[in-house]
C-alpha cells in the first residue's frame, strides 16, 4: 500500500496523462502562491483550467471530489486569480477536479469540468 503522499502523486501523474490524452495544453504542476497550490494548470481552447486532483484508494466513505469543500474553492480561486494576474493571461478560468481512485484491480478516474464556479463569498 502506498503513503498518501505517494498516492497522491501516482493520482496527479494519471490526471496529467488523462487530460493531456483529451488535448489538454499543461502550462504548470504544482504551482504555489503562498501556501496555497493548484495541482494542474492547463489550457483546453480558450479556457485557463484550474484542476484539483484527489485521489484515493477507496471510496468506502465518500466520493473523492466530496473532500473539495467550499473552503477549498475559496482557495483555489483566490490562487487561480493570483496565476491569471502573474502570467497576464486572457480567457475564461474553468475549475475543474479529476478524480483517481488507484486500487489493487486498477484505476478509475472521473473527470468533472466545470465542477464549480467562482463565487463571492
Amino acid at each position: 500500500m502506498k503513503d498518501h503522499i505517494e498516492l497522491g502523486r501516482a493520482g496527479e501523474a494519471i490526471a496529467l496523462a488523462h487530460l493531456e490524452g483529451k488535448g489538454y495544453r499543461i502550462l504548470e504542476r504544482n504551482w504555489r502562491f503562498g501556501r496555497e497550490e493548484i495541482d494542474i494548470i492547463a489550457r483546453d481552447g480558450n479556457f485557463i483550467v484550474i484542476v484539483e486532483v484527489k485521489t484515493r484508494s477507496s471510496n468506502v466513505f465518500a466520493e473523492p471530489e466530496a473532500s473539495v469543500t467550499r473552503a477549498k474553492q475559496r482557495i483555489l480561486v483566490r490562487a487561480a486569480n493570483a496565476y491569471v494576474n502573474y502570467r497576464r493571461l486572457q480567457g475564461e478560468v474553468r475549475f475543474d477536479i479529476v478524480t483517481v481512485l488507484i486500487r489493487p484491480e486498477g484505476e478509475t478516474i472521473n473527470h468533472i469540468a466545470d465542477a464549480f464556479y467562482a463565487t463571492r463569498s
